[in-house]
């Protein structure tokens, strides 16, 4: 590689905070990435505590990993609001890692996941995480969500003694502990969700979080109930972070771990860029996935030297950040140095806080991991292959794990695929993006199936009509032989953006499977949404006003 490409390889890795301090950056800007930040690091500091309780970890370790991944992935990733930390959907995994291989065992193969994110970035392998198809990751968040919702019965009911990882296991473990029900622990839990609750319903800018567990766990010890806190169970909390040190894991212990670190690695890639897709729909920014897998990487090494856990963007930090009012990357370091202020004033007082509530906190998370409602929807309206692909990912996770969940939904929707494209006509055509403007229509052609692997392509295509002067939008579908779920939710957010903009949308040429699929869903008819059999009818639509 020439010296000019080096320098240009390299100058594609740069830090979006460099980027940002580069073009400009004042003390209007610092006020404001103060206030965001300080906001996220009371979000952070209940939920950061409440992730590692629940991974069977120690709750420093959970500070730990918000202040490491918080400072690293805001400091060098390529995302410009992205807030990094421990994330709830990684409890069912590291605790899973927790029971097999130890603590050390959950350290190395952080530290393997780590590597193995950046080195992907290096290769530029980035963009390759949007090919985890939409049902997969619907259906393991969901199975996640109803994982971590069991596995905090046994601490909101006060209930002793083991109970074992595995679901099945874990259900007739609680069950059998049902005589130790601690009615105490079962207030306190209860009082926490009914102030999350309604913190959000009066006041949903508040950090209801934060109120729950601190305002439930003064009730418990005014009252002097039996619960059990942080403190009867860990000790006192470290008031700072603790040296760095390898993890002591020999070769073949290490050998092992490479599925584990594979798909901790996989898990990390896509909460963190689906973060970033998220943070870009909400702020109008672009994220760069090489540099923030970059970035993600490092963090995860760094927090495993640490002693952390892993680390990811996190998608409910990220939106707090950006609502509160975040100018730079800078608001996610300093999010992270008031944490570590936080642990070094307030070490003593987190040892009274009462286990029921961080459980209860836990609850609301995997509440909205669940989301009942999108997989409802989802399986009403999403085509056959791709409904049937998310229930197994949910099914897989729940009653196996996740590295099988991922496995089994990537390798069926691909082989689904491939069954679909060696059925359909033009299975070799690639979606293009053509483009003209006839008397204020602005047209796009495509040509190819729209799925999955296409989507970001497609959104690119369509966000770029996003500020130009136009009427309405034709698409040209005369030669998609095939839409999965993934594209037509590319094109809802479409839908919803030209209904924001007064823009029409028109369709024309539907093929069968692509026409039944959107009339399914309900995207055609939806905000005057209409399909002409062929383009010349189409056109003739297009031009006339929606005034008209």
């Amino acid at each position: 590689m020439k010296e000019g490409q080096q320098a240009g390889y390299w100058a594609a890795y740069t830090p979006e905070l460099v980027r940002v301090l580069r073009a400009g950056y004042g003390r209007h800007d610092f006020a404001a990435d103060v206030m965001a930040g300080i906001t996220v690091a009371v979000l952070a500091l209940p939920l950061s505590l409440a992730i590692a309780i629940g991974s069977g970890a120690d709750p420093s370790k959970g500070i730990i990993s918000a202040i490491i991944g918080g400072a690293i992935i805001s400091g060098l990733g390529g995302t410009r609001f992205q807030i990094g930390g421990p994330a709830a959907a990684f409890i069912v995994v590291i605790s899973g890692i927790v029971a097999a291989h130890g603590y050390d065992g959950l350290l190395g193969a952080t530290v393997m996941a780590g590597l193995m994110l950046m080195t992907a970035a290096l290769f530029g392998f980035g963009e390759f995480v949007k090919y985890v198809p939409g049902p997969v990751i619907l259906g393991f968040t969901s199975g996640l969500g109803i994982v971590i919702l069991v596995g905090q019965i046994k601490d909101f009911l006060g209930l002793s003694g083991a109970v074992p990882a595995e679901f099945i296991g874990r259900l007739e473990g609680l069950w059998a502990a049902r005589s130790s029900f601690n009615t105490f622990a079962c207030i306190t839990g209860l009082v926490s969700l009914a102030i999350v609750l309604g913190v959000k319903r009066v006041r949903p800018k508040w950090p209801g979080l934060l109120f729950a567990i601190a305002g439930a766990s003064a009730l418990a010890w005014a009252f002097g109930w039996d619960v059990a806190t942080i403190g009867s169970r860990f000790g006192e909390m470290p008031r700072g972070l603790p040296l760095p040190a390898w993890p002591q894991l020999g070769p073949a212990r290490l050998l092992d771990l490479v599925p584990t670190a594979l798909t901790m690695a996989l898990l990390i890639g896509v909460e963190s860029l689906m973060s970033a897709v998220t943070a870009d729909a909400i702020a109008g920014t672009r994220h760069r996935p090489n540099t923030e897998m970059l970035a993600q990487g490092f963090a995860n090494v760094t927090a495993a030297l640490f002693t952390g856990l892993p680390v990811t963007g996190v998608i409910a930090r990220t939106g707090t950040n950006i609502h509160a009012g975040a100018h730079s990357p800078l608001s996610g370091i300093i999010h992270a140095v008031m944490l570590l202020v936080f642990v070094a004033l307030l070490a003593p007082l987190v040892a009274f806080l009462a286990l029921p509530t961080l459980a209860a906190v836990l609850m609301t998370v995997a509440w909205r991991l669940v989301d009942h409602h999108e997989i409802q929807r989802f399986l009403r309206t999403a085509p056959r292959d791709d409904a049937v692909i998310c229930v197994l990912t949910l099914l897989l996770t729940v009653f196996v794990d996740l590295t099988a969940a991922i496995s089994a939904g990537v390798v069926g929707s691909a082989l689904l695929f491939m069954h679909r494209m060696a059925e359909q006509p033009g299975n070799h055509a690639a979606p293009h993006d053509p483009a003209r403007h006839v008397d204020g229509v602005r047209m796009l052609v495509f040509r190819g199936p729209l799925f999955f692997g296409q989507s970001a392509r497609v959104a690119d295509a369509l966000r770029a009509t996003a500020d130009e002067d136009h009427h309405t939008l034709l698409l040209d579908m005369a030669e998609v032989p095939l839409i999965d779920a993934t594209a037509i939710t590319v094109l809802e957010d479409l839908a919803d953006d030209c209904a924001k903009a007064n823009r029409r949308i028109v369709l024309a040429g539907l093929s069968p499977q692509p026409l039944a699929a959107l009339t399914k869903s309900g995207f055609l008819g939806r905000n005057g949404i209409v399909g002409c059999p062929t383009l010349d009818d189409a056109v003739a639509l297009a031009r006339q006003r929606p005034a008209d």
